[in-house]
């Protein structure tokens, strides 16, 4: 048998004997337990059963659907400036760069190090008696070297994947906060919307009791009015003017509001100009139902990638059970003695090289206990999914019933809008015409005022509901290639065994 067949048939031997006592350590009984919810295990309501099967996902720009240039400009600054948006990309950048760290590993590694030291040698029993006893020389060396893992298990690569699993989770954590800020500005500005209306309101309720109150007066003066009814127009002003400037007052808090979500200071909110919002159409769902309806969303494709960051974990403690391989080799030159940089002559000249191994035997359960924990970390990214799923559908259901229930009350306060409107002109005829007295107009105007503010508050619930149902599906923030594919989900099924047990 030739030489260099019985080198390799030994270092076969030698690694299927390693292998083997590995076995001294067992991941038997160690594994996740949770299970992903599938499509069949979460049952859709009538709502969304109901909803247009033909319509898009939400456009990445969303609120534009609402038609005012304002809001959009104030958007767009916002995810330019917003601090919060500038720290969440901050975590991004964080996380990449981790994930830059873990993937290096798999990598080759050289490195180069040399020193240059000026030796006292004593004369002892360690040194001495000898021809450096008592003298000073140089102690000089210089090294390139290189090292591999042969990752044989894979265990550095599942490492990178994880981080980098976990780079794309933080990613999408970041759309989380991009739609939550997106979401709070609309919602916002939809408020400053209704504010305006609700000043509108107060400032036509002052205008109408003013002229009352002229009118009242013109009736006493002519004889066919009394005092009291002149005391009764007087009464409701100084109310009416207290809302107004209540309402005033939430109209700046509200610029403030916008101002400071979009990363600026109260000046620029001042320079807000009244909202012009409309809504032509509702929106409708899309096609795909139910678990693709809510796969877009960030907050569930980030659990989709926590998932596969912690199934890489599992990867990664399960390949701790193997023996490790590494390749390593030095070129290099050192001397003692001599000039300060004659240790670089041929003849100083040194180099090793070969494998390096390491084989866990017994760790006092050590690597059982990582594999535990990182099975157990699965299962709870698993769980936190399945909720952030469920939730995801119940959101999604809460703002269709909202968005029905809008539809339908927004006709119903048009309805009731009108009659109020008859039933004021009616009472201020016949007091004109001294056919009925002031109380009679007041009770009028009092329901056609209510049921203004009424009609203007159910409008910002339906643009409201909206932007609810919008943030719900996800805002067209993701798509399906930002979210990790169904094979990276679940760890490696590999499970190493004792000896005795296979």
């Amino acid at each position: 048998m030739t030489r260099p067949l019985v080198k390799g048939l030994t270092l076969v031997g030698a690694f299927v004997i390693c292998s083997t006592l590995t076995g001294c350590l067992s991941s038997h009984g160690i594994a996740p337990q949770e299970q992903r919810l599938s499509d069949g295990q979460l049952a859709t309501d009538d709502a969304i059963q109901a909803a247009n099967r033909d319509a898009r996902w939400p456009d990445e720009q969303w609120w534009r659907v609402y038609g005012d240039p304002q809001l959009d400009a104030w958007v767009n600054d916002a995810l330019a400036s917003s601090p919060t948006l500038a720290e969440a990309e901050a975590r991004v950048r964080m996380a990449l760069s981790m994930a830059g760290v873990a993937e290096a590993e798999e990598s080759p590694r050289v490195d180069a190090k040399a020193s240059l030291q000026r030796h006292r040698w004593p004369d002892d029993f360690f040194y001495g008696p000898g021809e450096l006893a008592r003298t000073t020389t140089w102690n000089n060396n210089a090294a390139i070297g290189l090292s591999y893992s042969l990752d044989f298990w894979n265990r550095e690569r599942s490492n990178s994947e994880r981080y980098l699993n976990r780079a794309a989770m933080t990613a999408a954590q970041s759309r989380v906060a991009q739609l939550e800020l997106e979401s709070n500005i609309v919602r916002a500005y939809i408020r400053l919307s209704l504010q305006y209306a609700e000043l509108d309101v107060g400032q036509a309720m002052l205008k109408q009791q003013r002229a009352i109150l002229a009118l009242a007066q013109r009736r006493l003066k002519g004889g066919i009015g009394t005092h009291f009814e002149v005391s009764q127009a007087e009464v409701p002003l100084p109310e009416t003017e207290r809302k107004i400037e209540e309402v005033e007052e939430a109209i700046a808090l509200s610029r403030n509001q916008i101002a400071a979500l979009a990363g600026k200071g109260p000046g620029a909110g001042a320079q807000l100009r009244r909202p012009g919002l409309q809504l032509a159409a509702p929106p409708g769902l899309p096609a795909r139902l139910p678990l693709e309806l809510v796969g877009h969303r960030p907050d569930v494709v980030a659990s989709r990638w926590k998932i596969a960051a912690e199934a890489k974990g599992v990867d990664v403690a399960r390949a701790g059970f193997y023996p490790n391989i590494n390749l390593a080799a030095e070129l290099g030159y050192s001397a003692v003695g001599g000039g300060m940089l004659e240790f670089l002559r041929g003849q100083k000249y040194n180099y090793a090289f070969g494998p390096a191994l390491s084989l866990p035997l017994f760790d006092g359960g050590a690597h059982r206990a990582e594999l535990s924990g990182a099975s157990a970390g699965y299962d709870a990214a698993v769980a936190q999914y399945n909720q952030t799923l469920v939730n995801a559908l119940k959101s999604i259901s809460d703002e269709l019933i909202r968005r029905q229930s809008a539809e339908r009350q927004q006709g119903l306060a048009e309805q009731s809008l009108a009659a109020a409107q008859r039933t004021y002109d009616l009472a201020l005829k016949a007091y004109s015409g001294g056919l009925t007295d002031y109380l009679n107009v007041l009770n009028a105007q009092t329901r056609l005022f209510q049921q203004q503010l009424v009609a203007e508050q159910v409008r910002a619930a339906r643009l409201a509901t909206h932007a609810g149902l919008v943030v719900a599906l996800g805002g067209g923030l993701l798509g399906d290639k930002d979210a990790p594919a169904e094979q990276q989900l679940a760890p490696d099924t590999v499970t190493v065994r004792p000896l005795s047990e296979r």
